[in-house]
């Protein structure tokens, strides 16, 4: 399964934020490549280089430069994950996407009220959120 980043930060030292579209956050350490990459060796001699990391075009990984990146698989297997108050919500935008659905169909969920508000969905601006449990209990795993 493809991992799509939405988001990445970083944090000191030499440590990454990584949030993947499906509400996941992993931190992944960049450290551990320093010795066996030593393209890598750039971002620990030059720290401000480093929190200029940036989600790759199309969320396939991330990157600092032409020549320094990261896929967004090896973000995954060997972050570590860790819990945020925004695990496991998803726009609606995100989970039509993961779970092959029109964003109309969870806008009629939630009118029909198989999505119900302020327990499986908000809104916030113009933006609805759904929690991944709702969209497990209603549409089963996702593709």
């Amino acid at each position: 399964m493809f991992h799509k980043v939405k988001s990445v930060t970083s944090i000191v030292p030499y440590k990454l934020n990584v949030q993947f579209s499906d509400g996941t956050t992993k931190q992944y350490d960049v450290s551990s490549l320093f010795e066996t990459m030593p393209v890598f060796s750039y971002l620990k001699d030059n720290p401000e280089e480093f929190s200029a990391v940036s989600v790759d075009t199309g969320g396939y990984g991330i990157v600092w430069n032409d020549d320094i990146d990261l896929s967004s698989d090896e973000l995954w297997d060997h972050g570590v994950q860790i819990k945020t108050p925004f695990d496991g919500l998803l726009a609606f935008s995100e989970a039509s996407e993961i779970w092959n659905l029109n964003e109309s169909t969870l806008r009629k969920a939630v009118s029909y009220g198989k999505l119900v508000i302020s327990i499986d969905v908000c809104k916030f601006g113009k933006q609805w959120v759904v929690s991944r449990d709702a969209m497990k209990r209603e549409y089963g795993e996702p593709n």
